[in-house]
């Protein structure tokens, strides 16, 4: 029999991808059973067949690699305890741990059997009890969310404790949180009567309880609905009133159905009175018994000419006759009858009518005459024609519109294709007569763009055998628009040559431009630039800066990641949005082997799992983790990485990616491996 005191796990799954570190494990927890998976893909398959109490999960890097499989692996495992055994006792990691999903964090130095288990032990009795409360609170929230009435929980000054999923949808909320968070004051913010909230507590002071309490209240979205309120005081063992507690009915379709029969005859002696449409009443003899105002104005007639008259009255013998039909037709056959007829009132004008015959009955259901109303439709019938013309116009002219969507799906391809031109294809040697390879400057890029044409752009040209200048810009949004702007940058980068070496003037002179060209377009388009003339010879930078995210300066050498901020510490406006805002050049120094990364902020705009954002900070951590590999592997593995963050695995902005390595000092060429 075990006699450890933390042995609470019969069996344990083992995720690591370290053969010796994985027997010494199984050593360390023997005789507990230890299944080992190589992958995490492999421990994922395992859990689903069979049954564990804990998972073991060895990372080989504390990067963002280790979090991005640590939370697939919680949230595919979300009632299993994990802990994660890593090469560091960084507290920040630690803390990105716990937050992606793992109970507990073991650094893999001085791991001994009994930490070991006291750790699992630990995790263990915590999951257990988090568990056991989630599911206790499921159990009580389901009952009470899924019940039919509103329920609630009040303070005396009108605030609420608690509300159910029932009571936010009678008073038109999504939910009980947002119920409580908009209604602050029941009083004033619910009661559509003054006072209704005073009497209600009057009420309950005087009796403690209260049945069937009906008010009228404001919905979320400002209609109003009738309800019934049930109440109790709720008070502690001294008689001290604690809060009232009750439920609500929504009881408005009674009180319409009131309502509505108190006031059914009247109601529809007002509707038909203030109607439009022509109506009348006839009895079995065809003699008119009622008529509505619009009926009267329609035949210049009052109400006494009209009633006791039949239509040969008022119309032309022959369409008499037909309407007499017409309505026998009603009578015998106890149907509504709908038509459209030719109506021409003696020595009126002949027009078209829409009518609708109705037959009427008494208590018993006995036919006792009909209901007529009708309308002109002339006007609709002439409308109709002209919209079988139109239609046919349209159908026409279709095929035109289809040719000329065509031809704009074309001219945006080519645009995109004369953007990417404008990306360089090859970049400048230094000095002009060296392979890429012995260059003092060595460029990478790596452009994407969102949708078929990009906001973002870049440059890179020499501007002397020893000094290289390399451009960035990022027009908000992306698109048509977007892409618009870039290349009127461009353009005006092209003009800007004579001060190409002084970064804040050139940024100066750009914003000036584009100042001019945008402000009177109604529509301000925010552009982040960064500009940069590095010197070979000397490994000097000087740089300006306008609202770009600050690019990072790789120091391998020291194993530092440090971003790259102007000297005055401020931050400065992006271009255009102002006349004359003073950029200023910064100046720093590289060594041989550094590297200076550029990037347009489509690179960490990146939405994760659970709601989580790709930071900077995490962009800076994995920069760290890839110092060894080339400047274009890092590129591609940076990219990779944050595509796996991606919630859907892709960028939602366009990005831009340019890397400046200072290979060597003008002059020292280096040496064949």
């Amino acid at each position: 029999m075990d006699s450890n005191p933390f042995s609470v796990a019969e069996k344990v799954l083992l995720i690591s991808g370290d053969e010796a570190f994985s027997s010494t494990i199984v050593d360390l927890m023997h005789p507990t059973g230890v299944v080992v998976a190589a992958r995490i893909d492999l421990g994922l398959e395992l859990l689903e067949r069979d049954t564990f109490h804990v998972v073991l999960f060895e990372i080989p890097q504390a990067n963002a690699v280790a979090l991005f499989q640590l939370t697939r692996l919680a949230t595919c495992a979300s009632r299993m305890p994990i802990l994660i055994i890593g090469p560091t006792d960084d507290e920040n990691f630690f803390a990105e741990v716990i937050y992606s999903g793992a109970q507990e964090y073991l650094s893999r130095d001085g791991l001994d059997g009994r930490l070991l288990r006291r750790a699992i032990f630990s995790a263990h009795t915590r999951q257990v009890e988090r568990l056991a409360l989630v599911d206790e609170k499921e159990n009580y929230y389901g009952i009470f969310d899924h019940l039919v009435e509103g329920i609630f929980r009040t303070t005396v000054d009108g605030h609420y404790l608690l509300a159910n999923v029932a009571l936010a949808r009678i008073y038109g909320y999504d939910s009980p949180v947002e119920l409580m968070a908009h209604v602050k004051d029941i009083g004033s913010r619910l009661y559509v009567e003054a006072g209704r909230r005073e009497e209600f507590i009057r009420l309950m002071q005087e009796q403690d309880t209260l049945n069937d309490f009906e008010s009228e209240i404001f919905r979320k979205d400002g209609s109003t609905i009738w309800i019934s309120e049930n109440c109790r005081a709720v008070r502690n063992s001294e008689g001290k009133l604690l809060y009232y507690e009750g439920t609500v009915e929504d009881i408005t379709g009674r009180r319409q159905a009131e309502q509505a029969l108190r006031s059914s005859e009247s109601l529809f002696h007002s509707l038909v009175e203030t109607m439009p449409q022509n109506v009348y009443r006839k009895d079995m003899e065809g003699r008119f018994t009622f008529a509505n105002r619009q009926y009267c104005r329609h035949f210049g007639l009052t109400l006494e000419q009209i009633l006791g008259r039949t239509d040969f009255d008022f119309f032309p013998k022959e369409l008499a006759e037909k309407y007499t039909k017409d309505d026998l037709m009603v009578i015998e056959s106890g149907q509504t009858q709908e038509i459209t007829e030719v109506h021409h009132p003696l020595g009126g004008e002949k027009i078209t009518v829409q009518v609708v015959k109705t037959p009427l009955r008494d208590h018993a259901g006995r036919i006792i005459g009909l209901q007529g109303i009708f309308w002109d439709i002339t006007e609709k019938r002439r409308a109709e024609e002209q919209i079988r013309r139109t239609t046919a116009e349209l159908a026409r002219s279709r095929e035109d519109l289809r040719t000329k969507n065509q031809l704009l799906e074309e001219n945006l391809r080519m645009a995109g294709e004369i953007q990417q031109a404008m990306i360089p294809q090859q970049y400048p040697s230094f000095p002009q007569n060296v392979s890429n390879e012995q260059s003092a400057f060595q460029f990478v890029h790596r452009y994407q763009a969102a949708e078929g044409v990009s906001g973002d752009f870049f440059y890179v040209s020499a501007l002397s055998d020893h000094e290289a200048a390399v451009f960035v810009c990022d027009v908000t949004g992306h698109g048509i628009r977007a892409a618009l702007v870039t290349a009127m940058v461009r353009a005006l980068t092209e003009e800007l040559k004579p001060v190409a070496r002084d970064p804040g003037e050139f940024l100066r002179k750009l914003n000036f431009d584009l100042h001019s060209i945008l402000k009177n377009t109604g529509s301000p388009m925010l552009t982040t630039a960064f500009y940069m003339v590095a010197n070979c010879e000397n490994g000097e930078i000087r740089f300006a800066n306008a609202g770009h995210p600050k690019p990072l300066v790789i120091r391998r050498s020291k194993q530092q990641v440090e971003p790259l901020s102007n000297d005055c510490g401020r931050g400065q406006p992006a271009l255009g949005l102002f006349e004359k805002p003073p950029y200023e050049t910064s100046s720093a120094r590289l060594s041989p082997g550094d590297m200076v990364m550029f990037f347009t902020d489509g690179l960490y705009e990146v939405q994760g799992q659970n709601e989580e954002l790709y930071s900077q900070q995490r962009l800076v951590m994995d920069v760290k983790n890839l110092l060894e590999l080339t400047p274009g592997q890092m590129f591609d593995e940076l990219v990779q990485s944050i595509k796996s963050f991606s919630i859907n695995g892709e960028f939602e902005d366009d990005v831009c990616l340019v890397g400046l390595n200072f290979n060597h000092a003008l002059g020292n060429l280096p040496s064949n491996p």
